[in-house]
């Protein structure tokens, strides 16, 4: 049977590439989107991978919009929490909801997904939970106190909850995006992406596609003894 693989924040991005790499694997997918309509439908229909509206930061929502991929789709073997947002802003400066907003959406996020799927995962002894993290969860960002927060927070989640279900057949893996060239990226002023550029060892952005392939590899079969590990996809700007 055919594996269900769902992508948060899967429209657009770094989870597009995902969606549609997972997609041409042989898995049945599907994505979840928040706020963008247009791209959504427009993605839906170049695609033909399903699209769900729901907030991934709002945990009955989680559970009602799941319900729904369940009957759909069936129960989900990979699940890729990708969705994320950021509200840049020095600390002093920075209000409660920029702080709530950002922590929500990236990292409670990730236990809202997560809870949905898990349980089913441990019933049938398989699953692959792969979390989109940042290199700014290791390095640090100034402005990006509350996104450092939530991507690092999402590593220490990675941690723990590989040591909790590996009994069950579930790997549970991060991956450490640095600078890649997405709508994000490039809203940047182009002084300061030439600078960010120059300090990246292999001196360019990093592709979508390239952390698509990571995903690829670690949903699959054979990288079933990969787990509790955060996989580091930055052009050599950080080094463990």
């Amino acid at each position: 049977m055919t594996k269900v693989a769902l992508v948060t924040g899967g429209t657009r991005g770094i989870g597009a590439p995902i969606a549609l790499a997972l997609k041409d694997k042989g898995y049945t997918v599907v994505v979840t989107y928040h706020s963008n309509e247009g791209a959504a439908r427009k993605f839906q229909k170049d695609t033909g991978i399903p699209v769900y509206q729901w907030d991934i930061s709002d945990f009955d929502a989680c559970q009602n919009g799941m319900k729904e991929v369940f009957k759909n789709h069936g129960p989900i073997d990979i699940l890729v929490n990708n969705g994320g947002i950021t509200r840049d802003g020095v600390l002093h400066r920075q209000s409660t909801d920029h702080w709530n907003h950002v922590i929500g959406t990236n990292l409670t996020s990730c236990f809202n997904m997560t809870r949905s799927v898990i349980e089913s995962m441990r019933e049938r002894g398989f699953g692959r939970i792969i979390n989109i993290s940042s290199v700014n969860a290791l390095k640090g960002q100034v402005g990006q106190a509350n996104y450092c927060a939530s991507k690092a927070g999402m590593i220490g989640f990675t941690k723990a909850l590989a040591l909790e279900n590996a009994k069950k057949g579930i790997t549970v893996n991060a991956i450490a995006p640095g600078y890649i060239d997405t709508d994000m990226v490039r809203a940047v002023s182009e002084p300061i992406l030439e600078q960010i550029i120059k300090t990246i060892p292999l001196g360019r952005l990093g592709q979508a596609e390239e952390i698509a392939r990571a995903v690829v590899f670690l949903a699959d079969d054979h990288a079933g003894y990969i787990t509790g590990e955060t996989l580091n996809i930055n052009g050599g700007l950080v080094c463990n």
